[in-house]
């Protein structure tokens, strides 16, 4: 199901360890329009923004899978509230642009998020639609 230009919902629900362990990783009706409201008002922006492919390397997980892969109890990811991402290429410094054009997107109120974290210096990008934070921006070493 295409939920907007770029994004699709198989790839924000689509996962290797769902796979391997036979975890239905469906989202409800909730989480299927939190997933809608993610492509739309974060996902698609920063693609046209950044200009070049956004790969979803997790998007939603339920549960199950959330606690197979050792995810927080609060993860949005649980809400479909929220996707890891990367550059095409997936290197530190292509990940690093990709975090720097949404900061900028967050700090021109382009976009809203609830948290753009640098991931273990640029392996990935974590970004949400707002709830329990607003335009929060973290750097984890």
């Amino acid at each position: 199901m295409q939920l907007t230009q770029h994004f699709t919902l198989e790839e924000l629900t689509q996962s290797v360890t769902a796979r391997n362990r036979s975890i239905d990783n469906t989202p409800n009706k909730s989480e299927l329009a939190n997933l809608r409201l993610l492509a739309e008002s974060v996902l698609e922006p920063l693609r046209h923004a950044y200009g070049k492919p956004i790969v979803v390397s997790s998007g939603f997980r339920c549960a199950s899978l959330n606690k197979a892969v050792g995810g927080s109890r609060t993860s949005q990811h649980l809400l479909g509230q929220a996707a890891d991402i990367h550059a095409l290429s997936g290197s530190p410094e292509d990940n690093k642009a990709l975090f720097e054009v949404a900061a900028s997107l967050v700090n021109t109120g382009k976009i809203k998020v609830g948290q753009l974290i640098d991931e273990y210096g640029y392996s990935w990008v974590h970004i949400s639609t707002p709830g329990r934070h607003v335009n929060n921006i973290i750097h984890i070493k």
